[in-house]
């Protein structure tokens, strides 16, 4: 298996993908897509009117990317050909599909601790706060968009649509960034990334704590903005008995 970048490739590299995007490279027509964030660890790209991500093995999987056991991306260009995404002309095979459904909210499931770091996001949500988190921050998934997204998740989980919300969100998408925009989408369906999984899981059980600090660390500030936003939803829920 290469272990330094796409480059040293000669032959294609076995990937697992999501659904939604496997669908979505077969729906691209072939031609050459653009490169709108290059790093060591992940690439994201623009298909389409979406974002789709390459993610090497040190990265999170979130569910908008192929995931590589790669230990680096060093990517100039990219293209499809055939519904295949190829970095540097090495197409990216897919060999599994990668399950990236919020599993459904467990009994017991408990609010715990709010993180400091995020106290000025609004709460409750709502559709008329949703305007002032979308986009609010820095970096390529700002963090309103990451509690926004935690909240959506934990509806998700519990099976209780939010209609308004949703909508409101779809009309703000054009606010942020073309990556933020796709995890959003994400989470409206209900897919996420694994350490947000794992938390939801373990809520309720010995190994909730765990969970909640192993989710915090992801990213700068996306971990903690995903679990205030799990933290927001669950007293609504609670109340509304659906989470004991």
């Amino acid at each position: 298996m290469p272990s330094v970048n796409v480059g040293s490739v000669t032959s294609g590299v076995p990937v697992s993908a999501p659904v939604r995007v496997r669908d979505r490279l077969r729906r691209a027509p072939d031609g050459p897509v653009t490169v709108v964030h290059s790093g060591p660890d992940a690439v994201y790209l623009a298909v389409g009117d979406g974002c789709v991500g390459v993610t090497g093995r040190h990265a999170v999987a979130v569910p908008c990317a192929l995931h590589t056991r790669l230990d680096r991306l060093d990517v100039t260009a990219a293209r499809i050909d055939g519904g295949v995404l190829h970095l540097d002309d090495v197409p990216l095979e897919v060999r599994r599909l990668a399950d990236t459904r919020v599993p459904a909210l467990p009994a017991g499931a408990t609010t715990g601790d709010r993180p400091d770091a995020v106290t000025d996001i609004p709460a409750p949500i709502t559709a008329d706060t949703v305007p002032v988190l979308v986009g609010r921050g820095d970096g390529l998934t700002p963090l309103g968009d990451d509690v926004l997204c935690g909240w959506l998740a934990v509806h998700r989980a519990a099976r209780v649509p939010t209609p308004e919300v949703d909508a409101a969100v779809r009309a703000c998408l054009h606010r942020t960034t073309l990556l933020s925009a796709e995890l959003l989408r994400c989470a409206l369906d209900g897919e996420v990334m694994p350490p947000f999984a794992a938390f939801v899981a373990a809520l309720g059980t010995p190994a909730a704590a765990t969970a909640a600090a192993a989710l915090t660390a992801v990213g700068h500030t996306s971990g903690a903005g995903m679990l205030h936003g799990a933290r927001l939803a669950l007293p609504a829920l609670r109340s509304e008995g659906v989470a004991a």
